[in-house]
């Protein structure tokens, strides 16, 4: 009689009662089900705007305020008109340009910086690092002002580096520097002090046996630098928009500007605007593919201390 009656009880409860019994005795269950709901929100709200730009972007000029969520039409010729209304590669150029010289500058500053950090003791070394770590914290609106007045020669009379390169690295590097210099502190404190030794009595500077034996030891490190300070400034658009004063692509006028070119003061041709972000997430998207691996071992290996 009492196993009718659980058997009819069991019976009279919903599916989710059934579930949330089920879990309660297999938690295991529950813990598959949270993952499963986060992974489709996450992957969801990632690639629906990459999506909706693809939508945008094939969908003709007249249909585009009837549009949905699928495309009106099949027009791919905005894909070939983005060049030719604008010479839009030479703002992707002019992004690239920038963002591997501001890596290069980084990576360079980041790893003498990390070697101090990682593997000198000196007084005040911790606050120090938490210093240049609050940096990073802070909004670019902060530095625009002064930035600006300095790089547009109001504060050094003749020096004006607007729109130009001059007005655009050094903010990128100060904003963008100190993760590389604690993503490198970290990997630097792991390498054994005896293989610097070695290297050292063969008459190795710090110098040499940073560039010789460090900085090749933790290659998973530099790349994750080099890779997250490379789509940070390709993707940087504050000072991008603000420092650059022209919309001429020889004015260094980055990706911003070159997306906007296709707005006019009469007409916004919405479908180019779509092709050309599509078009400008093409190398970050590559690039991240391609160094994947690096980036996730880059990651977890310096949060391990051996």
């Amino acid at each position: 009689m009492a196993a009718e009656t659980g058997q009819s009880t069991e019976s009279n409860e919903g599916p989710f009662s059934r579930w949330v019994s089920s879990s309660i005795q297999n938690p295991g269950k529950a813990y598959r089900a949270m993952f499963y709901v986060a992974t489709i929100f996450f992957v969801v709200t990632t690639l629906f705007p990459l999506y909706y730009l693809l939508v945008l972007a094939l969908t003709p000029t007249e249909a585009i305020f009837q549009m949905g969520l699928v495309p009106k039409g099949f027009h791919w010729e905005s894909f070939i008109q983005v060049f030719q209304q604008v010479p839009f590669h030479f703002y992707m150029l002019n992004s690239f340009i920038l963002a591997v010289g501001t890596t290069a500058i980084v990576l360079l500053i980041a790893s003498l910086a990390g070697y101090v950090f990682g593997r000198l003791e000196f007084p005040g070394r911790q606050p120090l690092m938490l210093l240049v770590l609050a940096v990073s914290y802070f909004p670019p609106a902060a530095f625009f002002v002064p930035l600006f007045r300095l790089f547009s020669g109001e504060i050094i009379q003749g020096v004006n580096l607007l729109n130009t390169p001059g007005a655009l690295v050094p903010p990128y590097t100060a904003l963008f520097m100190p993760l590389s210099i604690f993503i490198l502190t970290t990997f630097y404190q792991q390498i054994p002090q005896g293989l610097e030794d070695a290297a050292r009595v063969e008459g190795t500077t710090r110098l040499g046996a940073l560039f010789r034996v460090i900085i090749p030891l933790s290659a998973p490190g530099v790349a994750t630098a080099a890779v997250l300070t490379f789509i940070n400034v390709y993707n940087e658009f504050f000072f991008s928009f603000l420092m650059i004063t022209s919309s001429e692509y020889n004015n260094w006028a980055t990706i911003v500007y070159g997306i906007l070119s296709y707005q006019t003061q009469y007409t916004t041709s919405y479908n180019l605007m779509a092709a050309a972000s599509i078009f400008g997430v093409l190398p970050i998207a590559i690039l991240v593919v391609i160094a994947q691996e690096k980036i996730v071992s880059g990651l977890t290996a310096g949060a391990l201390k051996e």
